[in-house]
């Protein structure tokens, strides 16, 4: 048993290393473009903690969605927090994939690159809408009557770069146009639709991403306008940023960067010679040999073969002829 851990093991440190080597010039040739990314995650922390300031509470808006589903509570609105962080890690896993599994379809550093991209463009839009207009916040800690609802005055700049992490995140106000955890969402799903390889995983992610739209208008965290625009939005962007972005490079057919085994090996080995054979065989019936020495030396020898057919051929009408 022990013997069999430590082989396996072996195996996915053989994977680990060859995949990391794979990946190493994606990543030296990428990283200020990954890094973009990332530091425009904390500028957009940043633009909802500012946001913070400006909300002003107010009474609730009229919401058709507030109407049609029942509200959670401030007990069971984790529901909601929990689901997205699901969905989160998840992906996340998903996307390191071919450091362990032998079969895979894409590179992990250009993968998160499109994400990136994708996230940063709608993140973008989502800026320049919740600060055109701040509406009053449905969740708990914004509403009338709360401390949080509104930030005192920042005593210094400090205060408001380091904008309370993760505390700060997670119980601001005013950031409502449009949902900034159906932005993740629906760009790991669609990512994974494209790229993914399990069909009834496809069709969970989608079925997980309506029950997180629905979680956050129960749990009252956004309005139900901030989810629907987030939905078409997020797909239009993830759409035409798609577009634009260079078409990755599938793996699928590609051989594997290093054979794990002997046997392995041998296997591909006589995959590639049995390839080989067959086309080998095929150009043979279709007259479509690789050698035009050979053909054309086939040519003549059909050519004076043909000849001599008919010139014997000739003979018996010739005497014929003649007697």
């Amino acid at each position: 048993m022990t013997m069999y851990i430590a082989r396996e093991a072996s195996k996915v440190w053989r994977k680990v290393t060859a995949e990391i080597t794979a990946e190493l010039p994606l990543l030296r040739e990428k990283w200020l473009l990954l890094l973009a990314g990332l530091v425009f995650q904390y500028i957009h922390g940043l633009a909802a903690r500012g946001v913070h300031y400006l909300h002003r509470p107010g009474p609730l808006l009229q919401d058709l969605g507030f109407m049609a589903l029942p509200e959670l509570g401030q007990d069971k609105s984790y529901l909601s927090e929990c689901t997205f962080v699901f969905i989160f890690f998840s992906f996340f896993l998903w996307t390191f994939h071919p450091f362990i599994y032998h079969s895979k379809r894409f590179y992990t550093i250009l993968i998160w690159r499109r994400v990136l991209a994708f996230l940063v463009a709608s993140q973008v839009l989502r800026i320049i809408t919740f600060y055109s207009t701040q509406l009053p916040g449905p969740n708990y800690h914004c509403r009338e009557g709360s401390s949080m609802a509104t930030l005192p005055p920042p005593n210094n700049v400090l205060e408001v770069l380091l904008i309370n992490f993760p505390r700060g995140v997670n119980l601001g106000c005013g950031d409502l146009i449009f949902s900034s955890h159906m932005i993740f969402t629906l760009v790991f799903v669609r990512t994974y639709h494209k790229y993914g390889t399990k069909r009834f995983i496809k069709l969970l992610s989608w079925l997980m991403a309506i029950v997180q739209s629905l979680l956050i208008i129960a749990a009252r965290k956004h309005y139900t306008v901030d989810v629907v625009v987030a939905w078409y939005t997020v797909n239009l962007v993830v759409y035409f940023v798609d577009n634009k972005l260079p078409e990755m490079p599938d793996r699928t057919n590609g051989l594997p960067l290093l054979p794990l085994s002997t046997k392995e090996k041998d296997g591909r080995l006589k995959d590639e010679k049995d390839s080989r054979l067959k086309d080998e065989f095929h150009k043979l019936l279709n007259g479509n040999h690789g050698d035009p020495t050979d053909r054309r030396q086939r040519v003549q020898m059909n050519g004076r073969h043909d000849e001599d057919m008919n010139h014997h051929g000739a003979l018996p009408d010739a005497t014929t002829n003649s007697a």
